[in-house]
């Protein structure tokens, strides 16, 4: 029984959502930070709301994407023991079991938070399913570009969620797209903004070394159809835009202009991360010789990196709702660690 829990269990990709639903979380701690009285129970609710409608929709939508590559999965060493390829659980099982959850988890969210955040969660299951999973991942290169709309609307869902008396307006399309947009705040579109811009040199990160078994099911990669040198020109782009986007930080709180000195710690500390974030990405050597795994290891490094890079921007955002005395804090913890992988960086390769 415990075996056949743990395979529905491994159908919604545990440590992906539970990374996303992070970034929900931050969400939802900045929004009581910056918009309500500061933290307390009613954080720690919206929170755990949050955490299972939000599993709930993305567990579903990743067991769906494992029923439609049924076909290839069985094809792709890092795929074939996935439930379905292995044998653990049928393909219609694993659907209805998606299907189940993701409505689950939209109807949790529309009865413990709101219209807003259920949109959004439901959203990401559409958009993944049929824009990323059937449409795009099979038919063109930028497939994790436009399809990494799914992955960024976390905060949204976190942010609307906090944002309690949130609605949807039918009347028209116009009040329609400004009943779901409008949050009061910029802060959930800027962190919907930071993890699209991120997705693409992530991701792109580790398809420079382990795209082949992409290209021979179909499933069409930059590096294989474009080639390495593209796909590290692309990365570079994007990152150059998340440092753009990191010197623009403190207008998504609201209120500070350039004589507050949280102005300046957050929009500096921000840029400093995506600076050395970019900095992984200039480091990828692609005539480096793979290692016996077939690694490269300058761009696993940047890979790696990257999620450390998300994970310091959401650490400075919480940490800067709190003021000025977080914000400081946030920049000499985040910079600290970047400090600390680079000494370790020099070290492994001196020794």
């Amino acid at each position: 029984m415990g075996g056949v829990i743990g395979s529905y269990f491994s159908l919604t990709k545990p440590r992906v959502v539970v990374l996303l639903q992070i970034t929900a979380i931050c969400a939802t701690f900045s929004h009581d930070m910056l918009s309500g009285p500061g933290l307390g129970t009613g954080t720690l609710e919206t929170m755990a709301v949050v955490l299972v409608g939000g599993y709930l929709t993305a567990g579903g939508a990743n067991a769906i994407n494992m029923w439609y590559d049924r076909d290839i999965d069985p094809m792709m060493k890092r795929t074939a023991q996935r439930p379905i390829p292995s044998g653990e659980i049928s393909p219609n099982s694993a659907l209805l079991f998606g299907v189940i959850i993701s409505i689950l988890g939209t109807f949790w969210l529309v009865m413990m938070a709101n219209e807003v955040a259920a949109f959004w969660a439901a959203f990401s299951v559409i958009f993944y399913v049929l824009v990323y999973s059937i449409w795009l991942k099979r038919s063109t290169p930028q497939n994790i570009v436009i399809g990494g709309i799914a992955g960024s609307t976390p905060p949204l869902v976190g942010w609307a969620a906090a944002e309690s008396d949130l609605q949807i307006s039918t009347e028209s399309v116009a009040l329609f797209f400004e009943s779901i947009t409008e949050m009061g705040s910029l802060m959930p579109w800027f962190m919907f903004v930071l993890i699209f811009l991120w997705t693409p040199p992530h991701f792109w990160a580790l398809a420079l070394y382990r795209s082949e078994e992409y290209g021979k099911v179909g499933v069409p990669m930059m590096p294989n159809v474009k080639g390495a040198e593209r796909t590290l020109f692309e990365m570079k782009i994007y990152a150059i835009l998340l440092i753009v986007l990191s010197a623009v930080s403190p207008i998504a709180y609201g209120g500070l202009d350039e004589s507050d000195i949280i102005y300046h710690v957050l929009g500096w500390n921000a840029v400093i991360m995506s600076a050395w974030y970019a900095s992984t990405i200039w480091r990828i050597d692609l005539d480096e010789v793979p290692d016996e795994d077939g690694r490269k290891a300058t761009a696993s490094r940047s890979f790696f990196d990257s999620m450390i890079y998300l994970a310091l921007v959401f650490v400075m955002l919480v940490m800067s709702s709190m003021g000025v005395s977080g914000a400081v804090v946030g920049a000499l913890v985040t910079i600290g660690i970047i400090a600390r992988i680079e000494w370790t960086k020099r070290v492994s390769l001196g020794a």
